[in-house]
């Protein structure tokens, strides 16, 4: 197998992963900070003096990191012992063994760009943790919480279409079935542009109604497999005599408004028997800003449960007893807040492997686990999807992403080069997407 070239980097002055960690990373920081400072009262109250004490040293690791980071200096091991401290600093020495030849350190410019931006916010969450009693803290929480409810209009207009769908399910045919299906896959991957850490944690939410947009927004889905996945789940639904479970796993990436259509995507799933489990992957972490935890699942059906709407509330109440009934499973695992990129799960985590390799297609949301799925490298843009995963063929997979960093392959030859004639920031603004398969057809 030829020889995977090289990682992005923020060597490369100019390019996304440069002004990332040049301006938007900082600017995350910053916004953590201003977090932390505004609850001061707040941690006063609960906690006394205490919580004042502990939000000032915060606040001082976070300073320390920014300062770090923008001025280059190398990467520093991790202190605190948690489960995931021993891995972290491996991969740092694995880091630095790369450099040795160059008589170079692993520093912020000069170390895999995928590397330092998952280490940051490691790090932000290592700051927090050492900064007891407010060492549950989520940095990110408001900015998540804030994006739900400023979706709430094309937050009711999707949760009513699902209702309005599964009234009439008995009388539709396959055709429309699928047409349904081609649908909410759409509206999911659009769902991918509410990114927090793309806007540098400023508001992102969802404001129009996606539905109407759909057939306006085909023409920017650059590699669109959704034909693949149908045909899978119907040959999956036409076997189930043989095998009576059909699994589809989710690995999330938003919370916020992009979850919620994950969640309408997976209870279309389970009302037309395409799949009888859903499992769904998060963040063991607040990552990302943005990312899902089980704290944000939860609250996000508790929200949708309790909504003063009856089709909303409906969701929410079905969606908690899919959960109930073990028919919808959320999952931790800590290797999603590694650095490493997934052809390397089999060896870091292959208890992880083992249980994704139990379903019949795995979907990966986003952007972050598209860059860990191709292991974020400057692959030309007409590389097959099936070579950059280099060995991560754990089940029939698909990536479902806006493009947000200068990486994309599977492009038919000359489609890269007519985009950037038109439209030069096409990889990173997230006007493009994909619905990209890998597996046997």
């Amino acid at each position: 197998m030829a020889e995977a070239p090289a990682s992005l980097s923020g060597q490369d002055v100019g390019s996304f992963a440069y002004l990332t960690i040049k301006d938007r990373i900082p600017l995350i920081l910053t916004k953590a900070i201003d977090t932390l400072h505004r609850h001061k009262s707040e941690f006063f109250e609960k906690h006394g003096e205490e919580g004042i004490e502990a939000e000032k040293k915060a606040i001082s690791l976070l300073s320390k990191l920014r300062n770090e980071l923008q001025t280059d200096k190398p990467i520093i091991p991790l202190v605190e012992n948690c489960v995931d401290t021993d891995i972290w600093n491996q991969y740092l020495e694995y880091q630095q063994s790369l450099l040795r030849e160059s008589d170079r350190t692993p520093s912020w410019f000069y170390s895999p760009w995928l590397y330092v931006e998952c280490y940051m916010y490691r790090r932000i969450h290592e700051a927090i943790i050492q900064s007891p009693p407010i060492n549950d803290f989520d940095v990110f929480k408001e900015s998540k919480d804030q994006n739900f409810f400023e979706s709430q209009e094309p937050g009711i207009t999707l949760c009513t279409h699902l209702q309005n769908f599964r009234s009439t399910i008995e009388d539709l045919d396959a055709n429309q079935l699928k047409t349904e299906f081609f649908h909410l896959l759409q509206i999911s991957l659009w769902g991918n542009k509410c990114d927090l850490s793309l806007s540098g944690g400023e508001s992102s939410s969802q404001k129009t109604n996606l539905i109407n947009s759909l057939e306006d927004l085909e023409p920017f889905i650059l590699v669109n497999d959704m034909e693949h996945l149908w045909s899978l789940l119907s040959k999956c639904k036409e076997t189930r005599e043989k095998v009576p479970i059909v699994r589809v796993d989710i690995v999330l990436d938003n919370s916020g408004f992009e979850l919620l259509t994950d969640l309408v995507l997976a209870d279309f799933l389970l009302s037309t028997n395409l799949a009888t489990e859903i499992h769904f992957y998060g963040k063991c972490i607040p990552w990302f800003v943005s990312d899902t935890t089980i704290r944000d699942f939860n609250w996000l059906i508790e929200q949708v449960k309790h909504y003063d709407h009856e089709w909303v509330s409906k969701c929410g109440v079905d969606w908690e007893n899919y959960i109930k009934m073990g028919r919808w499973v959320y999952h931790d695992h800590m290797f999603w807040t590694l650095p490493h990129e997934y052809a390397a799960m089999s060896q870091v985590a292959p208890d992880l492997y083992a249980e994704l390799q139990k379903a019949c297609l795995i979907l990966f949301k986003g952007d972050l686990n598209y860059r860990k799925l191709t292991g974020d490298r400057k692959w030309a843009f007409t590389v097959p999807f099936h070579q950059a995963l280099s060995g991560f063929h754990p089940a029939p997979l698909c990536s479902l992403r806006t493009l947000k960093a200068e990486i994309q392959v599977g492009l038919q030859p000359g489609q890269g080069e007519q985009l950037a004639a038109s439209d030069p920031n096409w990889l990173v603004t997230g006007k493009y997407g994909v619905i990209q398969f890998d597996g046997p057809l």
